[in-house]
């Protein structure tokens, strides 16, 4: 009886299967790692180009932000006007403070060092390499709040609540590069440069004001944003090393997914009345509202 060996000296129908299968996947291993991705040592120099938003849609940000408050000016109650002016002083004050109260680029440089580290603090080493911060634009303008209105309390709370609706249109924006690591089939077996600028276009929701429970051990002013709040993000992308895919439609859809998520999550601010409580005590109580609302 005869016997088919895989591997012989005479051509064979499965040995042309065989190497055929290899040679396609030697081919794509090679394009993958030859052309998008980046298995040198430092891949950011290497990089010479990084998205930035134009500045025709910083202006029309700006304009758009301009009509805002004329239209605001026209339409809104003088009453919200003075807590607008107070509103834009106070992210103004924090957006000083982020930049060490320097003017200009050093100012600006101060605020991209302390992003990038903060953005290297909370990537997840596993997968992204190194993050650089190549440029950060803090805006120059604040939230504008309008249509004030008393709502009835709510369930949780026996305490009338105020709403606000929310616009904010500015030019804040970041720019920066990483590296997707890919650890198969060995550790950083390659890596695939990643470029991103992100600029919001438009941010918009109601905000509600809850005054603190006379009865509460930790009385705390709550604002709290909607979950059904609008955010539209400007996403301009690189993806590659030497062949480069630009802006793709779904890591744009994934940055803004997850930073509504984030912001979704966070939505709520409590701000500790002097004097009444201190910061751990109305954390404290928010974790017992948290396992009440678990065990209800």
């Amino acid at each position: 009886m005869g016997t088919n060996y895989v591997f012989s000296l005479q051509p064979t129908f499965t040995q042309g299967l065989i190497l055929g299968q290899l040679s396609i996947l030697a081919l794509l291993v090679f394009v993958l790692k030859y052309l998008f991705m980046d298995s040198t040592k430092y891949p950011f120099e290497t990089t010479t180009y990084h998205p930035r938003i134009n500045s025709d849609s910083i202006m029309r940000s700006q304009k758009l932000y301009q009509a805002t408050n004329e239209d605001g000016h026209k339409n809104e109650d003088e009453s919200a006007e003075w807590l607008n002016l107070l509103l834009h002083q106070i992210v103004g004050t924090y957006r000083s403070k982020l930049q060490d109260d320097l003017p200009g680029a050093e100012g600006d440089e101060v605020a991209r060092k302390r992003v990038e580290d903060y953005a290297n603090k909370i990537r997840p080493a596993s997968f992204l390499d190194h993050i650089v911060v190549h440029s950060v634009d803090l805006g120059s303008s604040a939230p504008r709040l309008s249509n004030g209105r008393r709502v009835p309390p709510s369930q949780s709370s026996n305490s009338p609540e105020i709403e606000f609706d929310v616009n904010y249109v500015d030019t804040v924006s970041v720019s920066l590069s990483t590296s997707y690591l890919f650890n198969y089939p060995m550790a950083l077996f390659a890596r695939l440069p990643v470029a991103l600028t992100i600029s919001l276009s438009l941010f918009r929701s109601s905000v509600t004001i809850t005054p603190p429970l006379h009865t509460s051990p930790a009385p705390t002013l709550t604002f709290s944003i909607s979950p059904t709040f609008t955010l539209d993000l400007t996403t301009m992308s690189l993806m590659g090393s030497r062949a480069k895919l630009a802006n793709v439609p779904k890591l744009h859809d994934l940055i803004q997914h997850q930073v509504h998520r984030v912001l979704a999550a966070k939505g709520v601010w409590k701000v500790v009345l002097p004097g009444l409580a201190t910061v751990e005590e109305a954390k404290q109580e928010v974790k017992n509202e948290m396992a009440d609302a678990a065990l209800s």
